[in-house]
């Protein structure tokens, strides 16, 4: 068992081994090393070989006698993902991007041994003009963030519990179990307007704040993250396991619950990893367990791994999948805070959630509060994906606005195409057009959009993107997912999806777009839990925002982003046509065959497609050099 003093005694001590990290130069002095080597150890970077980055420079460093100079360090995700796998060097702070493990040879005799940066396998935006290096953090996709959630993702090691203490770990917890009461601490969170990151946004003080009276009641942390393109709280989980252990500790403590549960998905396997050797590491040093720091708090945690089920990120279906039977969700009431988990009290939140609750109690709901707008309190951790130059993960103020996400911190829409419409919260969520794009973004904006916030995942799409096939692809995603244990959601999604097919298909009509609306307001006013009431809110959003192009659907049989097969024909320009045959070689049906046309300027007979046996694979197009074929 540790004490406070102790504690605080193991900060300290390992203050130097992150000295260099945190741009201080008087707190550099302490560092026993000439470099850290930080090499992103996520999910998106281990995929792409950042493990051999790692035993390389390793390799490299023994090699030039040096190893005991440059400390490497494994971290979590960097957010820029599309520039992976990522190597920062401090103390200088330079960003090495796409390394592959043949280029640490050039960069470890260069950089480390010479001390000459190695310039072309640098982010290209941190190099400057007069050939100057600025830091990474000066760059578009960071200047603009504030890290609360991720603040530690990226800057430390997380199967380190030492380094985690040295940026403030477990300072929160010490604070709340000698100088705030239970009651203190629901109130400090209460205070600062922290609302729950998963969802629909309610505020967490006040969750915390209606949880019975009894005997046992637990505390659960929901990293179920099924929404595609969302890997927020995996990120979180993988570069800093500790907070989230710290940040379920302290509400175990205001609530008055002796154990925790974290539910993840299987499909994590780094997060779960390093989220267990986190566990059994703060239960060795005494953050977890009997008598915490010699309070006489008692609190523990156990992980219980999810199978892929979407509806168990349904705080009541999760519950259920923990105590061991099928995941379906519950009728509500009685909510959670009275019969949750085994039909005990039970507060249950979001890894991102729980991510922001250490540094509140450190720094004050006061401090929270500053950020944000008056109603969404502090930062959001968005992932980014889709059409657009930066996919990663962003963590922003609250009310920062559509337009700055994309353009200014996402790089904008490549290839030169037309921004269209951002889909937020998932299979959960909505679409904001173009039109909407300078919106603050915040929980009550999105809502009265017909949005919703979500986990935080933000696909983007451009004017190749069908509005109604989107729709339809989240519908399939629903259908699929509904655990059918009540009808409007089973058989109301079904019927939804049937509509849409049909549509997409050039068989609908105008009354086919009353019925969805129709049948969506029904199954979001009947279905049993969330996933049914928010599963139409897709087809809602684009029915109002893009109704032009459902009407294109149904009347003129025509999908104008030239998605959907059935109402798309590929033709070819006979005036641009050579008549070289690459489209007819490369057509898997033979349906390209030679005219007698022959364009002027050209020698050979143009080629023609037989519409009525073409399969619109699009191997012309692709094969095509001339943009002589194209869809109508």
């Amino acid at each position: 068992m540790k004490t406070v003093a102790e504690l605080q005694a193991i900060k300290e001590a390992s203050m130097g081994e992150i000295a260099l990290r945190l741009d201080d130069p008087a707190l550099a002095s302490q560092s026993k090393y000439k470099r850290n080597v930080l090499v992103c150890g996520g999910t998106g970077c281990t995929s792409s070989h950042s493990e051999a980055i790692i035993e390389t420079l390793h390799t490299e460093l023994e090699k030039h006698g040096i190893a005991d100079e440059v400390k490497v360090v494994r971290t979590g995700c960097f957010g820029l993902c599309a520039l992976g796998p990522i190597m920062i060097v401090y103390p200088e702070g330079c960003f090495y991007s796409m390394v592959q493990a043949e280029d640490i040879p050039e960069i470890v005799e260069q950089h480390f041994v010479n001390g000459k940066i190695v310039e072309k396998y640098l982010y290209k935006e941190t190099v400057l003009a007069d050939g100057s290096i600025k830091k990474y953090n000066e760059t578009d996709f960071y200047k603009k963030q504030v890290r609360v959630a991720l603040r530690n993702c990226g800057v430390i090691n997380p199967e380190d519990i030492n380094e985690y203490i040295a940026r403030d770990g477990y300072q929160a917890l010490a604070k709340c179990l000698t100088e705030l009461s239970p009651k203190e601490v629901t109130q400090t969170i209460l205070d600062s307007g922290l609302r729950g990151r998963g969802g629909g946004g309610f505020p967490t003080g006040k969750k915390w704040s209606f949880i019975a009276d009894g005997p046992q009641k637990y505390v659960v942390c929901n990293a179920d993250e099924g929404d595609p393109g969302a890997f927020m709280d995996r990120s979180v989980l993988e570069g800093d396991p500790h907070c989230i252990i710290e940040a379920m500790t302290i509400a175990g403590y205001a609530v008055g619950a002796d154990m925790g549960y974290v539910y993840v998905r299987a499909e994590y396997p780094i997060a779960v990893t390093r989220l267990q050797k986190a566990i059994e590491d703060a239960r060795a040093n005494g953050m977890l367990g009997k008598d915490i720091l010699g309070s006489g708090f008692s609190f523990d945690m156990e992980i219980r791994l999810g199978a892929g089920a979407f509806v168990c990120g349904e705080e009541t279906a999760l519950m259920t999948s923990i105590e061991g039977n099928r995941g379906e969700p519950r009728p509500r009431p009685p909510f959670p805070a009275v019969k949750g988990l085994f039909g005990c009290p039970t507060v249950e939140n979001n890894v991102e959630t729980f991510a922001n609750v250490p540094q509140i109690i450190l720094r004050g709901a006061e401090w929270f509060a500053s950020m944000g707008t008056e109603k969404s309190k502090g930062t959001k951790v968005f992932a980014l994906g889709g059409k657009i130059k930066h996919t990663g993960l962003v963590e922003i103020p609250m009310g920062i606005t559509l337009r700055e996400i994309i353009e200014e911190i996402g790089g904008g829409v490549p290839n030169g195409k037309q921004f269209k419409a951002a889909q937020t919260g998932g299979p959960s969520g909505g679409c904001i057009p173009a039109r909407l794009m300078d919106v603050a973004v915040d929980y009550d904006n999105l809502v009265a959009m017909g949005c919703m916030m979500g986990s935080g995942g933000l696909i983007v799409m451009d004017e190749d993107n069908c509005m109604v096939d989107m729709a339809k692809f989240f519908l399939e995603f629903t259908v699929d997912e509904s655990c059918g244990k009540c009808t409007p959601c089973r058989v109301g999604t079904k019927r939804l999806l049937e509509i849409l097919d049909k549509i997409t298909r050039g068989e609908g009509t105008l009354e086919d777009l009353d019925k969805l609306e129709d049948l969506c307001n029904y199954i979001k006013s009947n279905s049993l839990c969330g996933l049914g009431q928010t599963a139409p809110n897709p087809v809602l959003a684009t029915l109002k925002f893009f109704r032009e192009e459902y009407v294109a659907h149904v009347v003129d049989k025509k999908c104008p982003a030239g998605v959907c097969k059935k109402l798309v024909s590929f033709v070819i320009d006979q005036e641009k046509c050579i008549g070289c045959g690459k489209c007819a070689r490369n057509c898997p049906v033979n349906t390209i065959v030679k005219t007698d046309y022959v364009a002027p300027g050209h020698r050979l007979p143009s080629m023609r497609i037989d519409t009525s046996k073409c399969i619109k694979c699009g191997a012309c197009i692709d094969g095509c050099k001339f943009d002589a074929i194209s869809k109508q």
